[in-house]
């Protein structure tokens, strides 16, 4: 089927009535605002702050490790199909083609980290303090960093999977990392043999340089900024290399 056949499908498809929408994300937004807020924020303990001023920048600064599946899975079926040899077969830079897989879905991160973070607002996340704005814009930032390094690093999976199918799998390893770190629990309430991983993993002073800055500390910034950098400079080369050996 053309593109063309698809089109009127596309164009006649009804849209919901706005009323509907607006009721559905209604409902679904005071349910959510509950859940995190009641259900999590009432076991969950985290010192001064409420539990959803705690989540949401540790949510916000680790969403690319549930999104970044999409990128392996993408990589892994340019190859598939034939796409990469293609783009091999051009006069360009290897180290071009990689740059560019991992720029554009970057942009796509981005997207995604500005609709969480509009979302984070909408179930009660607030930024405290007379230069929360200024805090709030530096937090923003580094959470877009870790979006460029990871995406990266999903690049990479998506290279060295066999199919699609084993990208997707490889990816669950980010589910590991985002879980057992800071993201959603303190470290400190973590069983006694577990504390160490947690927090000497690369994740947890991302994710607790994020909330620093979003009260105007920069605890753990240097060690987040060294983990990103080391990162990105292991695999944005190793893209390259993978892609070299087609």
């Amino acid at each position: 089927m053309t593109p063309v056949s698809l089109a009127p499908s596309i164009v006649a498809r009804p849209a919901g009535p706005p009323s509907f929408l607006t009721a559905t994300f209604e409902v679904a937004r005071r349910v959510l605002r509950k859940f995190v807020r009641y259900v999590f924020g009432g076991a969950i303990h985290t010192g001064a702050s409420a539990y959803v001023d705690f989540l949401v920048p540790g949510y916000v600064a680790t969403l690319v490790l549930f999104a970044g599946g999409g990128t392996a899975v993408a990589v892994a079926e340019d190859r598939a199909q034939g796409f990469t040899d293609r783009l091999l077969s051009l006069p360009i830079s290897r180290h071009a083609i990689a740059t560019g897989r991992i720029l554009a879905d970057f942009v796509t991160t981005t997207w995604a980290i500005a609709g969480t973070v509009a979302f984070g607002f909408l179930i009660g996340f607030r930024l405290h303090g007379a230069g929360g704005a200024v805090h709030g814009l530096a937090g923003l930032a580094l959470c877009l960093l870790y979006g460029l390094v990871f995406t990266a690093v999903f690049a990479v999976i998506g290279l060295v999977a066999r199919n699609a199918q084993a990208a997707q799998g490889m990816s669950m390893i980010a589910f590991v990392l985002a879980f057992f770190s800071s993201t959603y629990v303190p470290v400190a309430s973590m069983p006694g043999w577990l504390q160490p991983f947690a927090k000497y993993q690369p994740i947890t002073p991302m994710v607790d340089a994020v909330r620093s800055l979003l009260v105007g500390s920069t605890s753990d910034l240097v060690l987040a900024l060294v983990w990103s950098g080391a990162i990105l400079l292991v695999f944005t080369p190793l893209a390259a290399l993978l892609y070299r050996r087609g």
